[in-house]
């Protein structure tokens, strides 16, 4: 059933932009959503962002209205055909977050929304080390995705929603520290918070000033 309904979402964008309202409405609506990565930080029109496994350019969209200096990286040419129509003012690039075709110290910005939970642990890493290395110093590393419940009455709707829409992965990710994971590739914590009783985070990280 999983495979099922998320094989047509990805197929068919009305119904992933739909599934992704839904998804939204705990946190006010999917533009708050969208925009929650990027509380709190100063992003000036000349900012150089990645839009990390963009997609159809959800976020990426929102993004360019911060910047005019942003690139969008998916793997899925079919999703960054969509992604240039809707932000035909953005670069878009098709490769792998696990190794990414882009120069060390590039960006000040590094941005993926509700990607993260489709990797396993070891791709993860890899990613981790590869945002590290192409992010400035002083750059920042944000992210959205799933987290593990702290109360009880938030879990049968994020299984439900689990169950229906996603994978594996998806399940494995909401116990993993993903803190924890990029402090170990030299990160430092710059902000964590947790919405709809913590079954999404929003996480900000900073690149050391000395190491690259």
């Amino acid at each position: 059933m999983a495979t099922i309904l998320r094989t047509l979402s990805y197929k068919y964008q009305w119904l992933y932009n739909g599934i992704s309202k839904l998804a939204a409405i705990g946190v006010g609506g999917e533009s708050r959503f969208r925009n929650l990565p990027l509380k709190g930080l100063e992003i000036k029109p000349e900012t150089k962002i990645l839009d990390l496994c963009c997609g159809a350019a959800q976020s990426t969209r929102i993004l360019a209205q911060y910047s005019s200096n942003v690139t969008g990286l998916d793997i899925s040419p079919v999703a960054l055909e969509r992604a240039a129509s809707v932000v035909p003012n953005a670069k878009f690039i098709e490769a792998s977050a696990q190794n990414i075709p882009l120069a060390d110290n590039s960006f000040d910005l590094i941005h993926t929304s509700v990607a993260l939970h489709e990797m396993n642990s070891s791709e993860l890493d890899l990613i981790f080390q590869e945002v590290y290395r192409i992010l400035k110093p002083e750059g920042i590393f944000t992210f959205i995705d799933f987290h593990q419940p702290t109360n009880w009455l938030f879990w049968p709707p994020l299984a439900i929603f689990l169950w229906l829409f996603e994978t594996k992965t998806a399940w494995d990710l909401i116990s993993v520290n993903l803190v924890s994971k990029c402090e170990s590739v030299g990160f430092k914590l710059y902000k964590q918070n947790l919405y709809v009783g913590s079954t999404l985070q929003v996480v900000q990280l900073k690149k050391h000033s000395g190491k690259t």
